[in-house]
């Protein structure tokens, strides 16, 4: 019997986005002035304020209240009429140094003794129905939100957007789980007030919506997923009407809060651990993209046509406890899917250094992961400059998203036999 799958995604200016989005650039410049810099950086936005915690060792200082006001402004959160603006809001600083007690378990003379910065399990996830090898709910629902915010920076042809929106993805699976068409898409947007009254306003949001950015959004994907848009989508927008007050001040945001939305859209797996605002000593962060790294080689490989991987660590200790696959049934080889596990921990090392060195971890590549999903991004090299009012300027030339490379699957063959 067919069944139904939803996913959903939210923008880069949605309070928890925002507060990703800000941990995440303040890893950034603290990497780009000191690489061996340990970062745990929590953000809380609310009306007209910001308040950032957490743990920081570094020998580097930087303006954290300049940065995330940048953040804040970059985003589109520049009009007093929004109740949080970069220009204007509350910036309190709460950081301190990292636990000693922590540190001794993660500092290590040799760097490849460098032991996992906390306990707990990280999934990886890939599948074919998708060319970036992620599930089909979830990367519409993410494009959804991408074209939108393009429309909003426009201000063309849908010129009363404000940064905060929602989607939302449904679609009908065969018995085989082969997608077969789009049953519903909802998006919430927030937007400017209108003259009129809120009949004619909703009916305007509907019609461009439906007319200028489904359409828009249908153009990005191959022929195969163009079929699966439909006369009878339902369209969910604004259902609840009127949605002028959102951002920081309609709801507060804090990081790590989009955990699902950062990953797989509920496929899968996920073991409970945020991504923003830590580095990659947290195995959290580092193990969850190097799961990810594995599961779509494998596939990538043929290997089978989803894989879902599974890591885990005590906190101090280097080598994982644990590492599994699970193919679903999907699986192209002769081997269980303990035996093909084996086989992956002869082809990648998931020590907490080892992930560090062969993803290129330790180099400011995290603003670009705090909106839209840290998975199934394009890998691309990148120069980023950023400058500190105590360390100067720095430019460095880095490698994005390279956890989505597909590098090992001439190697995954060869074991494989593929």
């Amino acid at each position: 019997m067919a069944y139904l799958f939803t996913s959903e995604s939210v923008s880069e200016g949605h309070p928890d986005k925002i507060a990703d989005q800000i941990s995440d650039t303040l890893l950034d410049n603290f990497l780009a002035f000191d690489t061996n810099s340990k970062v745990a950086c929590e953000t809380l936005v609310t009306t007209g304020q910001v308040v950032l915690a957490g743990e920081v060792r570094s020998d580097t200082y930087i303006d954290v209240q300049h940065i995330a006001r940048e953040v804040i402004n970059d985003i589109g959160y520049t009009k007093g009429a929004y109740k949080f603006s970069g220009d204007s809001c509350g910036v309190i600083s709460l950081i301190h140094e990292q636990s000693d007690d922590i540190y001794q378990g993660v500092d290590k003379k040799e760097k490849q003794e460098q032991g996992a910065g906390d306990q707990g399990m990280m999934f990886g996830y890939a599948t074919n129905e998708t060319e970036n090898y992620m599930p089909l709910a979830l990367d519409i629902s993410h494009k959804i939100l991408i074209e939108l915010a393009k429309l909003r920076r426009e201000g063309k042809e849908i010129p009363y957007l404000r940064p905060d929106s929602k989607s939302q993805v449904t679609i009908e699976y065969s018995d085989e789980n082969v997608p077969q068409k789009i049953v519903a898409i909802v998006v919430s947007t927030q937007h400017d007030e209108f003259d009129e009254d809120d009949e004619v306003m909703l009916k305007q949001i509907r019609k461009d919506v439906e007319e200028i950015l489904i359409p828009r959004v249908k153009d990005q994907f191959p022929e195969y997923v163009q079929k699966l848009f439909n006369d009878d989508i339902t369209f969910h927008i604004n259902p609840t009407g009127k949605f002028v007050i959102g951002g920081p001040h309609g709801d507060a945001g804090l990081t790590g809060r989009k955990i699902i939305v950062d990953t797989y859209g509920g496929k899968g797996a996920h073991g409970g651990g945020a991504f923003s605002g830590k580095d990659p000593s947290k195995v959290d962060r580092s193990a969850a993209y190097a799961s990810r790294h594995i599961a779509k080689n494998l596939v990538a490989a043929g290997l089978a046509d989803e894989v879902l991987v599974q890591v885990s660590y005590a906190i101090g200790v280097v080598e994982p406890t644990s590492i599994s696959v699970e193919t679903n049934g999907t699986s192209n080889v002769k081997l269980k899917d303990g035996e093909i596990a084996k086989k992956v921990t002869e082809i990648f090392d998931m020590r907490p250094a080892a992930i560090e060195e062969r993803l290129k971890l330790r180099n400011p590549i995290y603003r670009e992961t705090a909106a839209y999903g840290h998975m199934g991004k394009d890998p691309r090299t990148v120069t980023k400059i950023f400058k500190s009012p105590y360390s100067g300027e720095v430019k460095k030339e880095v490698e994005l998203f390279t956890w989505e490379k597909l590098d090992y699957v001439d190697k995954i063959k060869e074991v494989f036999e593929l």
